[in-house]
């Protein structure tokens, strides 16, 4: 346990430390804003969609703690390059996860890094700074790219 618990904080650290694809997309053709109120955590995701409605560029922008700002480095480089219907999918696959529970995509797709980052199931009141950006993500790629709050 202490092993998993050291390579989940080796994990956070690193992509907070390096963000990948961090910044506003110039030729985003999606975006969603996200905010937590109880905490502070704030993101935008931007999506360049190509003709055949896959991911060609994805970015963010944000401020907050160190497992909002890696969980949303780690989004981008997850869904990058993948269909709308894949990249949705691993938006419910990761968010199933975090909470403790088996999505029915997990066994089509390779979550070897989100079972990792899904770590914060451990720390019950930063699950909601964890999947953020997720939820901001599955706004952005659906047309309307509502704002998202984790308070309802």
């Amino acid at each position: 346990m202490t092993e998993l618990r050291d390579l989940y904080q080796a994990v956070i650290l690193d992509h907070n430390n390096n963000p990948r694809n961090y910044g506003k997309l110039t030729l985003a053709n999606r975006h969603a804003e996200g905010v937590n109120p109880l905490c502070g955590d704030q993101v935008n995701v931007f999506f360049r969609l190509g003709d055949d409605v896959s991911v060609k560029e994805v970015g963010f922008e944000g401020r907050g703690c160190a497992i909002c700002m890696a969980s949303a480095s780690i989004m981008t480089e997850t869904v990058k390059h993948l269909s709308v219907v894949q990249a949705d999918q691993y938006v419910t696959a990761f968010c199933s996860l975090a909470v403790g529970e088996n999505s029915d995509f997990t066994g089509r797709l390779d979550l070897s890094t989100l079972n990792i980052l899904a770590g914060v199931k451990a720390y019950p009141a930063r699950i909601k700074c964890a999947t953020l950006a997720w939820h901001t993500a599955r706004s952005a790629l659906s047309k309307g790219g509502a704002s998202v709050t984790t308070e309802t």
